[in-house]
């Protein structure tokens, strides 16, 4: 990102699935479903105020409370990186998957917002931004795949 850039308040990234809404639905809010293709150790309640643990590879665990279950096509949560205080809007930054039908598969779209109203600084917001937003380009994929594979299974 070049100097003086503006930080942008939101990563947005959408993929389209070859898979039915209701198996997408299962492998972005179940736990043994988002160990598959997420994070290896995932725990979480999803239901609204439900709180979660998401522990990642390369050693960043994500502590998480859900605030919106549409079922199948609204999930969202904040998440941080410190388990010591709750998800506020200044701490934390929102991740909303939104899916929609289309044809038999399903459009996945997921935003990461809230950049600008974290209280870290610039350098922190433009690392994590940098981080993650190629991240979810890489879960993403991941996710597709796998859903891919799970819809074929449950076909076969």
């Amino acid at each position: 990102m070049l100097w003086g850039q503006m930080i942008p308040a939101q990563i947005e990234k959408e993929i389209l699935i070859q898979a039915p809404i209701h198996v997408v639905w299962r492998i972005v809010t179940e736990p043994d479903q988002i160990k598959q293709w997420f994070c290896p150790d995932a725990e979480l309640d999803s239901r609204t105020g439900g709180a979660g643990r998401m522990a990642f590879e390369h050693g960043y665990t994500y502590f998480l409370e859900v605030v919106a279950v549409d079922p199948p096509s609204h999930f969202a949560y904040r998440w941080l990186r410190d388990q010591a205080i709750e998800p506020r809007p200044e701490n934390s930054t929102l991740v909303e998957f939104t899916l929609q039908a289309e044809a038999g598969n399903t459009r996945l779209r997921v935003v990461e917002s809230g950049f600008d109203k974290v209280d870290w600084t610039d350098e922190a917001k433009v690392k994590y931004i940098e981080e993650n937003s190629s991240g979810w380009l890489y879960y993403l994929r991941r996710l597709r795949d796998y859903a891919r594979r799970s819809n074929t299974a449950a076909r076969g």
